[in-house]
Parts: structure tokens; sequence; C-alpha cells
């Protein structure tokens, strides 16, 4: 990614600082599909010169196997790890309740709830049973790739082999919500399974499209739905009592400054998917969608997967992004009776 002129203002100032105000150096464990050539792990390396400023010194360790990192961090072997905000759900629910399905619709939404995830009221929140979410940087949209693209609806997907990842409770859910075959496996290999045909579906970043090889699994009778089925981010989470006073919020407020770039990238990756490949869904089916994806979320809820409190949060900021829409209406009718 590059330093920007506040990056680099920040190395300087970092090394006035000086290391040896800075405490031990802690492990940073990053995931990210590229390894340390990864945009990801970019981001890792200008956060490192940040954390200087906090008083923390960090030590990067890479990552393309998101099970082992998972498993490290939780094994107490990295102090921070960055993970996709499914994995994140585990250590904090309320942060890790953004990436449902549906709860947030665009990158004006994304942006809302990123910023507003950083708002020092909302701290108290980022910290679960000793795990503290430190930062929230936007993957991109998940959208549903289908090796036919005549299966562009529910309904026309029952039945049909979908990858599902199988330490994820929320797409087994949904899974059996659309009718389809849920096959178990992991990230890193889930790419393999459609591109072979073993699955007829995945749901995926574009930023995956092409570093996974996707175009071979859609070729020419396949399209990807240009609906997302879930805005996905990037969670850093640390082992909160290993940081000093205060870390977490310099840091929440300071990743902020990675989503405009994040969503470019994620934008542009959408932009190089050719045209013909994309399928576009009819209004009556995105209200069906909606429908849908607002049950499945309440039955995960009650079920204890999702945190009721972000629902609400991730409700206003659609709504004041889309008050036209119905959920919006009730939302406000519910408000007004109480």
């Amino acid at each position: 990614m590059g330093l920007s002129k506040g990056l680099q203002w920040l190395a300087m100032a970092a090394v006035l600082v000086g290391v040896g105000s800075v405490a031990q150096a802690q492990s940073f464990c990053v995931y990210d599909p590229a390894g340390a050539s990864g945009d990801f792990y970019s981001m890792a390396r200008d956060y490192q010169i940040a954390a200087k400023l906090w008083n923390v010194s960090l030590q990067l360790r890479p990552y393309t196997d998101d099970s082992k990192l998972d498993a490290d961090f939780k094994a107490g072997k990295c102090d921070m790890a960055s993970m996709l905000g499914m994995r994140a759900r585990a250590y904090n629910k309320f942060t890790g309740t953004i990436d449902a399905p549906g709860a947030l619709a665009n990158y004006v939404q994304v942006r809302s709830a990123l910023n507003l995830m950083a708002e020092p009221h909302l701290a108290r929140y980022m910290v679960d049973n000793g795990f503290e979410t430190v930062g929230i940087v936007p993957v991109g949209g998940a959208y549903a790739v289908t090796a036919d693209r005549n299966v562009n609806t529910f309904d026309k997907a029952a039945g049909k082999r979908i990858a599902v990842m199988e330490w994820d409770p929320v797409q087994a859910e949904a899974a059996q919500e659309a009718g389809v075959v849920p096959v178990p496996t992991q990230l890193s290999q889930f790419g393999t399974l459609f591109n072979t045909g073993k699955v007829d579906i995945i749901f995926a970043p574009m930023t995956l499209y092409k570093a996974l090889d996707m175009d071979r699994g859609v070729g020419t009778k396949g399209g990807i739905i240009r609906r997302p089925l879930a805005e996905l981010t990037m969670q850093y989470i640390t082992h909160a009592e290993r940081f000093p006073a205060g870390f977490g919020q310099h840091s929440r407020q300071f990743v902020t400054s990675f989503t405009d770039h994040a969503i470019t990238t994620a934008r542009y990756s959408e932009s190089q998917v050719d045209d013909r490949v994309w399928l576009y869904a009819m209004h009556q089916q995105l209200q069906e969608w909606q429908v849908i994806m607002s049950g499945l979320r309440e039955r995960l809820a009650d079920k204890g997967i999702y945190d009721r409190r972000m629902l609400s949060v991730l409700l206003r900021v659609r709504c004041a992004d889309a008050p036209s829409e119905s959920e919006c209406a009730a939302a406000n009718e519910q408000v007004s009776q109480r």
C-alpha cells in the first residue's frame, strides 16, 4: 500500500518517541491470503509504525492459513491477531455481528458503521471475556458465485451444493434457509472445490476472484449475483490484558484511516470482473432477499450467535442511508409507540 504522508509523519514521530520507551515486542499475527505481499499485511505494517506512538512494539507474523492463525491466537501464541470478522465473532460477539447476512447493504453503510465503531461511547462493547476488538477494516461484499447463471434466486438454488466454512454455524444455517446442500470446508480449500465442480455455489469477496482463479469455475455458464450476501470485515483482536490502558481506543481511531483505501480496493476488484458475468436481481427478488436475511439474523440472535445490540446499531445505519425501506418504517413505528 505504501506510506501516506500522514503515515510518514507517524514513522518519524515514532523514531522521535524512541524505542526505549516502548515495551517489549508483542506478536501481531496477520491473516492475508497473499501472505506478506498482500494488501492487508501492508496495512499491518503501517499499523505497526503507529503503534509505537502508543508505547507498543509489534512483531508481525504473516499467515495464509486462517485456521492456523485462529489456533495460535486461541492458544495465546499471538498477543494480537488480524482475522476475518466471521472468526472474530468467537472473541467478540458485538463486533462479530457486523458481518451478518444483509446487515449492511453497501459501502456507504460500511463506512458509517466502522466510523461509529471507533467512537469512545462504544468502547465498553469492544471488550468481551478478556479479548478486545481494536480495529475493523472492510474486506468487501461477499457475493454468490454460481457455476450455473440460471441459479439466480433462492428457490432455484434448492438442492445445489454450496461450500460452507465448517467452523461457522451462520453459513450452515443460511444453507438450510436456502434449501441448498452444505459442503463443509476450510477457507483455504473452498476455491478449489468450486473450480473443480465439487460445489455449485460459493460466497466470496471479489478481492479473491482472480487470486483463486474463480473464473475457471464460472466458465461460460456461470455468473455472480450482483447483490452482496454480507459485507465482510477484517478485525484486529487482542488479549486485552497484554496491552496498556488506552491502547484499544487509540488503535480503533487510527484503523479508521484504512477504511477508504480498503473500500477502494474492493471496488476495484469488483470492476475487474467481466460485466457479462454479473447477474442482476429484480427489485421483487431483492425485497424477498431482505425479508429472508432479516429472519435469519433474528433466529441467530435468538440462538445467541449474533448480538442484538449490534443488530440495532446496524439497522439505524441502514435506515440513515435508506430511510424509505420498509424495515425503517417499522422501526420508527416501534420507537414512536414506546
